[in-house]
């Protein structure tokens, strides 16, 4: 029997061949490192779903931040937990409050780090839902104004980027005018643009305590099965003014990513969300798989499907082996 001349286990025989003809690298700067901020001081409160996630005040955030910039991830994204929550999430719209102040501090302890703000109502309405309530139904239109003044605020405090996500008709359009009303045109907007109504989120309700005191987000996030839809909701949010965009959970969706990366000439994320990192840690913890070579194996998976960047609450062990 003649031996093949195409022998492509040549390239497999060390670890230094391996890396030399890897097609897709996971870097540390491919990261988005989710926080959650609450208020008080020195207080970190794990999170009994998340292993390794807690939420922090804003002093702990700031030495996470920095836990984060020495293993050279750039970006982090910030989750308010106020103390008060009212039917229009108003806490969640002045200087004054959580996240806001994180940024103002962030900016000035860690000022190389930049800053996304994520901007929904659900983590500041006392019913859970991402925007206003008209006899029992979640109101588009009233509540893009509510969206917009968030985002003006949160550039105004800081955030380099505003990433709205709460998968409102027209929201993009309506942030984009007023930011650009406010002098802040040079703001960025990271649109949740592709955000489907999942299972995986499950433990970011214990995170950021936003759980729907009644029905569910599926009258306003995506429905799994479909991805012309993510398609269209992408141009149209690019069409409204999105400089980005991020499609929401990764792992189950990686096809849409890899549709949305050949669509669309933009940069492209996808949020590694909670109940994926909820249920590796869980495999890792009763001895079912290796956690951290699958954990690699994962980030790389969203990458290779098309991500320029990827939001992670595996961000900062993920650079930690990647640095080693």
């Amino acid at each position: 029997m003649a031996f093949p001349v195409h022998r492509p286990r040549r390239l497999r025989r060390s670890a230094a061949l391996r890396k030399m003809v890897r097609e897709t690298t996971l870097r540390p700067s491919d990261f988005v490192y989710p926080l959650f901020l609450i208020e008080g001081r020195g207080t970190r409160k794990p999170i009994a779903s998340m292993p390794g996630v807690a939420n922090l005040t804003i002093d702990l955030a700031v030495e996470e931040a920095k836990r984060a910039k020495a293993l050279g991830i750039p970006s982090l994204i910030l989750f308010g937990i106020p103390a008060q929550k009212d039917a229009r999430g108003s806490s969640g719209l002045g200087s004054d409050g959580i996240v806001q102040r994180a940024l103002k501090t962030l900016k000035d302890s860690v000022p190389e780090m930049q800053l996304v703000a994520d901007i929904c109502l659900c983590e500041y309405t006392d019913h859970g839902h991402c925007g206003v309530i008209t006899q029992g139904e979640v109101d588009n239109d009233q509540s893009l104004p509510l969206l917009a003044e968030m985002a003006v605020s949160m550039a105004r405090a800081g955030a380099d980027i505003v990433a709205p996500s709460d998968m409102m008709d027209g929201r993009v359009a309506a942030i984009r005018e007023a930011l650009d009303g406010a002098a802040l045109g040079g703001t960025p907007i990271l649109s949740y643009a592709v955000k489907y109504a999942s299972g995986f989120y499950g433990p970011f309700r214990e995170a950021a305590q936003n759980t729907p005191q009644f029905g569910d987000r599926r009258g306003y996030q995506m429905d799994p099965g479909n991805v012309r839809e993510a398609l269209k909701e992408v141009a149209l949010d690019l069409e409204e003014g999105a400089d980005m965009v991020l499609v929401k959970p990764a792992m189950a969706f990686l096809d849409v990513v890899r549709r949305v990366k050949e669509r669309f000439d933009v940069p492209v994320g996808a949020y590694n969300v909670s109940g994926e990192y909820a249920m590796l840690k869980a495999a890792a913890a009763n001895g079912w798989i290796d956690g951290e070579r699958v954990m690699l194996e994962v980030l790389t998976s969203i990458k290779r499907a098309g991500a320029d960047f990827i939001l992670s609450y595996h961000a900062l062990e993920a650079a930690q082996l990647l640095t080693d």
